[in-house]
């Protein structure tokens, strides 16, 4: 027989009182802005990196308005070493619709909510749960590993029906009081006793009812993703210092894994092109992204660039001691730093 939804829910507020996490910053002074930064960062993202990158945010960006009325480049650069730089645009964007269209405060429901751009389902439900104690259910990623192993959930979780199986257990077993404790020790367990690898069950306040536990097949819950290959793709960066010592950037557009930071120009394909101005490998690296590798090579053109550029180009010269105040993807500013020899 399965747990029941009130025995389940007493079980998890017990191991919060006992073992769950009380001093996050986010935690202090929970308002739904709060809670909502730090959500956005935790995706994709552990805690343990997020609580300096949040710090500091907050520090720059107390409140939406703040936030609001930054320049987008500055948001950016605070977001460097976090990488999927969508979550950063996304902020942005949603704190100018909250000061625009919700008078500064965000909504309190989450049809609402939902409708802000970056806030999907889970994440809505966590600002209100967490911030204003409201019975929302949540479906983050170690929500996920605790349901789909208490309840032997088969299938990967990126799969809609195994998506929809988990939210309905989530709905289900989340308790309409004490929501903010109950997400949050949820939260935790997946983080901690029912973490993805070496799970501690034996100190699992659900052990006695998880099936997977049960059965002897902890280690094959959650579903993996099924397999793929990942492509396999190249750049080539160019290198362009001028006769006054400044440095060529260009611009990324807005959308894109990379939109609105600063990188270095790619060079054009063009076989033309290349005949016409010979290059010297400065260097040559690799980054991974979630679907697909990048190899990147750096080179640095014989010929100097002229110092004049077109009018409304995305391309602008810098001075090297600049760098430090540019947003720049991470594998491009380690690559600056370590050239130009600049310390982080």
């Amino acid at each position: 027989m399965l747990i029941t939804p009130a025995l389940f829910a007493k079980k998890v507020l017990t191991f919060y009182q006992k073992h769950g996490r009380k001093d996050l910053p986010w935690q202090q002074d929970s308002t739904p802005y709060r809670v909502w930064v730090s959500e956005v960062m935790l995706q994709q993202t552990q805690v343990k990196t997020v609580i300096p990158y949040y710090l500091k945010f907050m520090q720059s960006f107390p409140t939406v308005k703040a936030l609001a009325n930054a320049d987008i480049d500055q948001v950016l650069h605070h977001w460097q070493g976090l990488g999927y730089y969508t979550r950063a645009r996304n902020l942005h964007k949603c704190a100018q619709i909250v000061m625009q269209q919700f008078n500064g405060k965000f909504p309190d429901n989450l049809e609402e909510m939902e409708s802000l751009p970056g806030i999907g389902r889970s994440t809505a439900g966590a600002i209100l749960s967490l911030a204003l104690n409201k019975p929302t259910p949540i479906l983050d990623g170690n929500v996920k590993r605790v349901l789909a192993r208490v309840f032997m959930v088969d299938g990967w979780y990126g799969q809609t029906a195994v998506s929809k199986e988990l939210w309905q257990l989530t709905e289900k077993y989340t308790p309409q009081k004490n929501t903010a404790h109950f997400n949050q020790a949820m939260m935790d367990l997946g983080a901690s006793f029912c973490s993805r690898s070496k799970p501690q069950c034996e100190q699992c306040p659900l052990s006695t009812h998880c099936l997977a536990f049960i059965h002897g097949k902890t280690s094959e819950y959650p579903h993996k993703k099924p397999k793929k290959t990942i492509p396999t793709k190249q750049a080539t960066l160019q290198l362009h210092i001028n006769q006054n010592q400044q440095l060529l950037l260009e611009k990324k557009p807005p959308s894109g894994i990379w939109g609105g930071l600063w990188s270095l120009p790619e060079q054009l394909e063009d076989s033309s092109n290349r005949r016409k101005n010979k290059t010297t490998l400065i260097d040559e690296f690799k980054h991974t992204f979630t679907h697909f590798h990048l190899e990147i090579k750096v080179v640095s053109p014989t010929q100097i660039k002229s110092t004049t550029i077109a009018e409304n180009s995305a391309q602008q010269w810098h001075n090297i001691e600049q760098l430090k105040q540019l947003a720049f993807p991470t594998p491009i500013r380690k690559f600056l730093f370590k050239y130009f020899q600049i310390d982080n």
